[in-house]
């Protein structure tokens, strides 16, 4: 297959390159390193990555931003980058992407644990992610030339612990195999408009 990665020189993106080039040709997009570089806040930018890309057999987006501080200082420009950036991004990766993808082709967002499990400073970042998990299984009613589209909702994953578990007491580290086969039930298994959630 030929894959597209957003945000596969992240944290968790690059894990899930190194298993994806196994057997498939990988393309990296990133906002300022990769094979093509790519805004995801602006749709313009989105456009032109596929441009460059072609046809391609999967697409997963493993990027976007959201502002994480106390409710009472969130200003309503704040909850814009979320919106503008993990919520807005994703959707036109699935808007302008499903043009470039083969009959048959898988889509992947990304979210994470806070839609269901939020924690103190996550208001906005919890927000997005609940809205990304209706969009995914509104648009599988609608899209066409039989495209699947999923989302990944990951716990805090183990690479990622050391700078995060002060925000999440108690929680239990997500193993990086753990996070990679979410991405792969995904993009090679058969199910659509699912949210695929791995907390523990």
């Amino acid at each position: 297959m030929k894959i597209l990665i957003i945000g596969g020189n992240g944290t968790i993106g690059s894990t899930v390159v190194s298993r994806f080039k196994v057997n498939n040709e990988v393309i990296i997009a990133g906002r300022s390193s990769g094979d093509v570089n790519v805004d995801i806040t602006d749709a313009a930018s989105i456009k032109s990555m596929f441009e460059k890309t072609g046809k391609l057999d999967a697409i997963l987006c493993i990027a976007g931003e959201a502002k994480w501080a106390p409710f009472d200082d969130l200003t309503e420009e704040d909850y814009y980058i979320g919106f503008r950036s993990k919520l807005m991004g994703q959707v036109n990766v699935v808007r302008i992407g499903r043009k470039y993808l083969n009959p048959k082709g898988s889509i992947t967002l990304s979210t994470g644990i806070l839609a269901d499990d939020p924690v103190a400073k996550t208001t906005s970042a919890a927000m997005v992610n609940g809205a990304i998990h209706s969009f995914v299984q509104a648009v599988d009613l609608e899209i066409e030339n039989e495209i699947r589209v999923n989302v990944v909702s990951l716990g805090m994953v183990a690479d990622a612990y050391e700078k995060y578990k002060d925000y999440f007491p108690g929680h239990n580290p997500i193993p990086m195999a753990k996070a990679v086969n979410a991405y792969v039930r995904s993009v090679e298994g058969k199910g659509r408009g699912q949210v695929i959630r791995y907390y523990d």
